[in-house]
C-alpha cells in the first residue's frame, strides 16, 4: 500500500506494478550479485548482430550501407538472399528465446523479467555497433515463444496476418507487439503481459519513423514475392 501523502505517480506506479507482478526494483539493488551477470548476459546475446555477421559471411559487404542501413531480417532480404533473411530472422528471435528460457529455468521469474528486456535492449543498442542497432521485432517475438509459447503464437500470427493484408512490415510488427499485452492477459500471465508492455514501448519509439512515414502514405510494402520478415 501507498502510504498517505504519497506521489500519486508511486500510487499508479504500485498499482501498475501488483496487477503485472512486476518485480520491486528493491530486489535489483540489494540481490545484484544474482541478478546482475544474467542481465549483462543477456545484454550481451542480444548484442550480437547476426544479420551483419551474416550478411558479411554471405559476400553482400556491410549491411549498413545497404537498403534502410538496419541489421534485422528485412534489410538482409533486400540483399536478394531469402536464406539468410530466414537465417537471420531466426537467430535474432533465438536470442529472445535463449535470454528468457535459461534464466527462468536457473534463476525464477523475477530475473527473466529484467533478462527479457536485457537482450531487446541490447538488439536495438548493441556495444559491439555503437550502440546502434535494429528495431527489436523478431528478439522480441522470440522472448514472448520464450515467456509462453501460446502468446508468442498469437503475436506472430498477429503479425503474418498484417503483412499479409495489408503488406506493411512495421504496421505489422507494431500491432501484433500493441495487442501482445492483451493476449497475456488473456491467457492469465499477467508478469509477461507486463514484460510484453515494456517491449512493446521500446519497439514503437525505435519504429518512430516507420510510423511517421506510414502516416504519410511513404511506408514501403513488403513484395509478395519476398518472404514476410520482421526486422
Amino acid at each position: 500500500m501507498v502510504e498517505d501523502g504519497a506521489s500519486p505517480i508511486i500510487f499508479y506506479w504500485s498499482m501498475f506494478q501488483a496487477t503485472f507482478s512486476i518485480p520491486d526494483w528493491k530486489n535489483l539493488i540489494y540481490g545484484w550479485q544474482l541478478f546482475l551477470p544474467p542481465i549483462i548476459g543477456a545484454y550481451l546475446i542480444g548484442s550480437i548482430p547476426f544479420g551483419l555477421i551474416l550478411a558479411k559471411l554471405g559476400g553482400m559487404g556491410d549491411l549498413r550501407r545497404i537498403g534502410s542501413g538496419n541489421i534485422g531480417a528485412t534489410n538482409v532480404l533486400r540483399t536478394g538472399s531469402k536464406k539468410l533473411a530466414a537465417a537471420t530472422l531466426l537467430l535474432d528471435a533465438a536470442k529472445g528465446y535463449v535470454a528468457v528460457l535459461i534464466p527462468y529455468l536457473f534463476f525464477g521469474p523475477d530475473v527473466t523479467f529484467f533478462t527479457a528486456i536485457a537482450v531487446v535492449l541490447g538488439h536495438l543498442f548493441p556495444v559491439w555497433l555503437g550502440f546502434r542497432g535494429g528495431k527489436g521485432v523478431a528478439t522480441t517475438l522470440g522472448v514472448l515463444l520464450g515467456l509462453i509459447w501460446l502468446l508468442g503464437v498469437a503475436a506472430l500470427a498477429t503479425w503474418l496476418t498484417v503483412a499479409l493484408i495489408f503488406r506493411y512490415s512495421s504496421l505489422s510488427a507494431l500491432l501484433a507487439l500493441a495487442l501482445a499485452p492483451a493476449y497475456a492477459w488473456w491467457l492469465g500471465e499477467p508478469q509477461a503481459g507486463g514484460i510484453a508492455i515494456f517491449l512493446a514501448l521500446l519497439v514503437w519509439i525505435r519504429h518512430a519513423g516507420n510510423i511517421r512515414r506510414l502516416v504519410r502514405g511513404e511506408e514501403s510494402r513488403i513484395k509478395l514475392k519476398s518472404s514476410c520478415t520482421a526486422s
